[in-house]
């Protein structure tokens, strides 16, 4: 997992695999659905188990896929910690991830049972995380790969200057690095040996 990760910026900034619109929907299939990382904090105790749930919304617009994710702890599902939209658009054989907050969060809270609750959101309520889009290129036939570009995402979490994304996606699992940095370019958050992975439990 960790080479992986080593190398996905070396990767990102060079020619992949040759990206078309059907990897575009590829990639949306792959990515929706119900995840948690039992397994893997069940085989080493710095890793918790972690619920991840990614849904479609907005399904009737033609600007790309719409997702809303939620995250939490697994034993209190009904506290996220993370809730955020995901944006992802494909352009002139990039996609890219661009990432939301909520306003209201509390809102929402448990909305990917019942995506309904967001007709009534519009998008332009939505604040952008300037910075923290995530490219993301097809690897091979089987995985993707992505990434934040750089210290361009800001953050200021745990006396952090900076974040970054490292994600790798097949079918049924999604690995996912998120860390924060301080000035120094120091970590000061986030998984230190490598990234949280997800299994796919449903659809």
């Amino acid at each position: 997992m960790k080479i992986i990760f080593l190398f996905v910026v070396l990767i990102l900034t060079s020619t992949v695999f040759a990206q078309t619109k059907q990897d575009f929907e590829t990639l949306i299939d792959w990515m929706q659905g119900s995840y948690n990382s039992e397994e893997q904090s069940k085989n080493d105790s710095d890793y918790y188990n972690i619920s991840l749930e990614m849904k479609k919304i907005w399904t009737d617009r033609s600007d790309g896929y719409w997702l809303y994710v939620e995250q939490a702890v697994a034993e209190t599902k009904d506290q996220p910690y993370r809730q955020r939209i995901y944006h992802l658009v494909f352009e002139d054989n990039i996609i890219k991830s661009i990432i939301y907050s909520l306003p209201n969060e509390k809102k929402f809270i448990g909305a990917w049972k019942n995506t309904q609750i967001f007709d009534d959101l519009d998008p332009d309520s939505l604040q952008k995380r300037l910075g923290c889009e995530v490219i993301i290129k097809r690897l091979d036939a089987n995985t993707f790969i992505g990434s934040t570009v750089e210290k361009n995402c800001s953050s200021n979490l745990r006396g952090a200057s900076y974040a970054t994304t490292e994600v790798t996606i097949t079918k049924n699992k999604l690995l996912s690095w998120d860390r924060g940095y301080n000035d120094k370019d120091e970590q000061v958050w986030g998984a230190v040996k490598g990234g949280y992975i997800f299994k796919k439990i449903n659809e």
